[in-house]
């Protein structure tokens, strides 16, 4: 696909963008990117898998901390009851391969109290916490790439934060390990029914030199008609901006999620 394309797709008529000098698969991949909830029964191979985790190992990760983990979940019984905590999203049950990304500080503890000399004290405040979602989150994003590179499909999960202690459970995680989203992974089925979804102009999320929050307003206006157009053609409900109120406008948005607090403190995440 050409460039402008790429980027035509990506935003939509907003999206005429010169494409640059040098253009690569890569970026093509990356703005090719949509969400894929429909699964054929292919088993992911072991070693596409192998594959999928050396690319997440490949991501940057703060001082080399690499304070994450992932379960493979390929169990049809687990996959199911992972479903069902995680919103009765039956796309879950459906895909072959299931990766739960995990925050990790149980190894760090480990490595500091019995193989080093340290009490981990350290590892109690947020910013261990936060060192390690976001390794988790680089790591998770090259699986997914590299997923799709193969022509495999994937969709993020972040519903298992719905009921992460009971995720926590199925997966039998130790005190300091903590469920941060999934990653289903599959063959897709039909994806030629699956479009890139339209993001915003890059007017509303790139700055130059300071930050500024007036300015989004018009270009914000301009996506809400971008993003009508493309539900209005796939037969759903419009109204993004309706959409991020609902989300951020009550505690019933947060679907549970508002007791994170406390499953990250029963899971030994203290965030002093």
């Amino acid at each position: 696909m050409a460039a402008v394309d790429s980027y035509r797709l990506r935003y939509g008529v907003g999206g005429a963008f010169e494409p640059p000098a040098v253009w690569s698969e890569v970026l093509a991949q990356q703005l090719a990117h949509r969400s894929v909830r429909s699964y054929r029964p292919d088993p992911v191979p072991d070693d596409t898998l192998t594959a999928l985790i050396a690319a997440a190992q490949s991501a940057p990760t703060s001082g080399n901390l690499q304070l994450w983990s992932v379960v493979a979940v390929r169990d049809a019984g687990r996959r199911t009851r992972l479903a069902k905590l995680a919103g009765e999203q039956d796309f879950i049950a459906q895909a072959p391969l299931f990766l739960v990304w995990l925050a990790d500080l149980a190894r760090a503890r480990h490595i500091t109290t019995e193989l080093g000399s340290g009490t981990a004290e350290a590892a109690d405040f947020v910013e261990a916490a936060l060192l390690a979602f976001v390794d988790v989150a680089l790591a998770a994003q090259n699986a997914s790439l590299a997923a799709e590179s193969f022509g495999l499909g994937t969709v993020f999960v972040g519903a298992i934060r719905n009921h992460p202690l009971d995720v926590a459970a199925e997966l039998q995680l130790p005190p300091n390990v903590f469920p941060v989203f999934g990653l289903t992974v599959g063959q897709p089925d039909q994806l030629g029914e699956t479009s890139v979804k339209p993001r915003l102009p890059q007017e509303a999320v790139l700055h130059h030199e300071r930050y500024e929050l007036p300015p989004q307003e018009p270009h914000l206006r301009t996506y809400e008609e971008t993003l009508d157009a493309f539900y209005a053609e796939a037969g759903l409900p419009s109204g993004w901006t309706a959409r991020v109120a609902t989300r951020f406008g009550t505690i019933a948005g947060l679907k549970g999620r508002e007791h994170l607090r406390e499953a990250l403190r029963v899971s030994g995440f203290e965030l002093r």
